[in-house]
Order: C-alpha cells, then structure tokens, then sequence
C-alpha cells in the first residue's frame, strides 16, 4: 500500500480536482448497478480528462502495485466496476469528446460519452449508431465498449463491437496503443480491437474509440402480439427467426407485463402470458409483408390479439414499455439480473427451465428478452432484508445459468461476467479455453492489477 506521500505525487502530477481523496465524495464510485455488498472503499478516484490523465494514473499504480478499476457511467449490471479496498478508481466520466465524420462514416468518441449522446451527434449529420441498450439514456460508450452491449435492435444490426474499428488503448505499463481506425476492412495483424471489446477493464483502459455508423433507418412499422402462454411467444420466435430479420423482436412475460403495466398504465392485457413487440424497418410495402407474415405465425402459435402500426408514437410507446421492464420489476423489490443466452431453438426450453427454477426456490422471477437472438433476462425478485428469500434467490440464480450453459448458451449476452458471474464461467468455457484466457491476461497484465476479480481470478500479485 503506498504511503501519503506517494499520493501526494500523483496529485501533484495531474491537474487540480482530477484526483479525489475524499471519502465522502468517493462514495459514489464504489458500487455500481449490480450493488455489489463486497465494494470495498478506493484509495482514490482519478477523473481522468484525457489519455495523459490515464497514462500518468496508470505508471502510477504500476510503480506502486496498487489495483485499478475503471469506471464509466457506474451502471452496470454484474459488478465489474465496484471497487476493491486500496483500489484507484479510474473514472473516464469527464472523457466526453467526440468528432463525426460524414465522408468516412465514422466517428471518434471518447468513453465518457453516453449512448445517447453518440446517437444524437451522429443524427445531427443524417446517421445512425445502431446499438441501443435499454439503459442508453444514462450508460457510457466505454462500458458499452468493455461489455460489448447489445439492445433492442441487435437482432438485425448487430452489438457494440460490430460497430468498434478501432480505439486507442492504455496498457498496464502506461503505454498507450492506437489500434484500428476509420477503415471498414482492415486484416493487418491479430484482431487486436476485437480482443479489447468485451474485455471489462481486465486488460487495458480504453481512452478513444473510432465507431462505424450507419445512414439513418427507415421509419419503423411494429407489431404486437399477446398470447396466453409464454410457450406460444417462444415458438413464435423460432419460427419467424428461421426466414425473417426484423429489426426488433422482443419478449415480455406475464410477470413483466403486469410490472409495467403497474408503471404506465398503457391497458397491457394483465391476463396474457407474454408479449412479442416486433418491428421492421423494411421499406413500407416490404414491411407491411413481413409484418403479415409474422402476424400469420403467432396466429398458428396461439395469439389471442395482434395490432400493427404504421403510427411512430404509437410503435414508440411499446418499444418504450418494452425498455421499462427491468426499473418496473425492481419496483418490486431488490434483483438479481440475469443476462442469459441460448440458441435461439432453445429459448422456449430456457423460459420454461426459469419458470420451473423459479417455482422450485419459490422466488419470482420476471422474464423480458430480446427474443430474436436468444438473450433472456431473467430477473429475480427478492428482499434482501430476508435472509431466506436472499439465500433461495442466489440459489435461482446460480440454477439459471446452470440451465442456460447445459443449453448451449452462455452467462451472458451483453452485461459482462464482472464479478457476479464469475463462478460460472470456466463450467461454460471449458478448461482449455478458460487456461487460454488466463494466459492472455497474464502476458497483458502480469501483476493483475487490471479490474482484479473481474471476469476471472488473476494469477498476478497485485499489492
């Protein structure tokens, strides 16, 4: 642990107020989203406003084997940035620049930036950045970069790092590497950009990120569909999923339902067992096709009562609804997210092993999906003032993955493993693969000072 003084160093180093000491304006970076109860308390917490900041914080720590954990905009979902005892807190919220490029389709965003923030400046040039979490309105681009996030249109366009060209990158040694660029084919070396995306902080800090846009979509047609039972929804999923692409296909079940129901009062049928929101951004007559091709399936698979719409406000407000499940469930009580995933033949026998796991732990557990490749949330209701509920729902927990993994699937789609996750991973990936990851981690970060216990147990000696 360094002494006083060495901290005092690394103030004098930065500019004033980048660096914060102070306990209590450093609360707020312990934990994030998930509430992790371990976050422990940071030594302090960099504020970094630019690749320097980072470099200069990094050699920091590296001299003094201190952890670092990164932070952007705090919400995620399984604990990859709460913070450990003695930590420094890398925090890129203050990194918010960002420059569009027309003529290449581009643009250079560093990570402070919000989702939202990225898809408002590209629109302010007639472009698009496809990749909407729900969460877009308060998440980070660097966090959607470490976890590789998806979202509601997914199906048909793709996740974050299909959209990443390049980045620069600052290592544990301070080095700051510029990979990739603003060039859509580019085979030149490893796959290096591609090896960060997805990483959660565990193999370097991501300072700027160079990201392909697209033009702007064509307005969206959407269709909703009830059913009585979730089976039909999910058979309706594989179905249209074999011959069709839609630029939405998202799943709420009952308990759902009734959560956003309770929220928004929108007349959501409280009876129905689930609910497919579908749209497509296909040309009108084109559209309206596919649409009536995918009203025919959930026809055959037992919906009660299909509507479309041409009218924008009107599709919003059930991609909204659809956007609300996870804080309308949390009104409930405490929860568990899950962000399980399974080939998409398997989604109807995933939605019906969380049901049946749900009963046996006698917890409840809300399903919302974005059905149309395979990525469930399930998300587990409990109060943690009750130690016997808390102790069944972690059981639930564990049991959801366990189903998903023995279904082909994974741990997670699109919140990163973090720390909650991680007890599980090597039974998804197997013991070779899990020895390649820690190998990698160990060439890029040979004292495991990277987000430490994130994603998987470091075999460096940080501290």
């Amino acid at each position: 642990m360094p002494t006083p003084p060495a901290l005092d160093r690394l103030v004098a180093d930065l500019p004033a107020d980048v660096v914060v000491t102070d306990p209590d304006r450093m609360g707020g970076y312990r934990f994030d989203r998930s509430q992790d109860p371990d976050a422990g308390v940071p030594l302090a917490v960099v504020r970094a406003e630019s690749t320097q900041h980072v470099q200069t914080a990094v050699r920091w720590a590296a001299e003094h084997r201190v952890p670092i954990i990164t932070r952007g905009a705090g919400t995620g979902l399984s604990g990859g940035s709460s913070a450990l005892d003695g930590c420094l807190v890398v925090s890129t919220e203050r990194m918010r620049r960002i420059e569009v490029d027309p003529a290449t389709r581009t643009c250079t965003v560093q990570p402070g930036l919000l989702n939202s923030e990225v898809k408002a400046a590209a629109a302010a040039e007639g472009l698009w950045y496809p990749p909407d979490p729900s969460s877009f309105e308060i998440c980070s681009i660097g966090g959607n970069v470490a976890t590789n996030a998806g979202g509601l249109c997914c199906v048909k366009y793709g996740v974050t790092m299909d959209y990443v060209l390049g980045m620069t990158v600052v290592l544990v040694d301070g080095t700051a590497v510029t990979l990739g660029g603003p060039r859509v084919k580019d085979v030149a070396g490893l796959s290096l950009t591609k090896l960060f995306v997805g990483s959660e902080g565990t193999l370097g800090i991501v300072t700027e990120i160079v990201l392909r846009l697209l033009p702007q979509p064509r307005p969206a047609t959407t269709l909703v569909a009830t059913f009585p039972t979730v089976v039909g929804a999910t058979a309706s999923v594989v179905e249209i999923t074999r011959t069709m692409r839609p630029s939405m296909l998202e799943l709420m079940d009952g308990a759902t339902i009734n959560a956003v129901e309770d929220m928004t009062r929108m007349g959501l049928d409280r009876d129905a067992g689930a609910l497919l929101v579908v749209q497509s951004d296909e040309p009108s007559s084109h559209a309206r096709e596919e649409l009536e091709a995918v009203a025919a399936v959930c026809e055959r698979h037992g919906a009660t009562e299909i509507m479309h719409t041409d009218d924008p406000d009107e599709g919003e407000a059930f991609v909204a609804a659809r956007r609300l499940a996870i804080p309308a469930v949390e009104r409930k009580g405490s929860l568990l997210l899950e962000d399980v995933g399974v080939p998409v033949p398997q989604l109807g026998a995933l939605v019906e092993g969380v049901a049946g796991i749900a009963e046996d732990n006698g917890v409840l557990i809300a399903v919302v999906a974005h059905a149309g490749d395979g990525n469930t949330h399930p998300l587990l209701v409990f109060d943690p003032a009750d130690a016997d509920q808390t102790a069944r729902a972690r059981t639930a927990y564990g049991q959801v993955m366990e189903l998903a993994i023995s279904l082909g699937g994974t741990i997670t789609g699109e919140h990163g493993v973090g720390r909650l996750k991680k007890p599980w991973l090597a039974s998804q990936l197997g013991p070779e693969a899990m020895e390649l990851n820690h190998r990698i981690k160990a060439a890029l970060d040979p004292h495991g000072l990277l987000n430490p216990g994130t994603v998987f147990e470091s075999r460096g000696t940080p501290g």
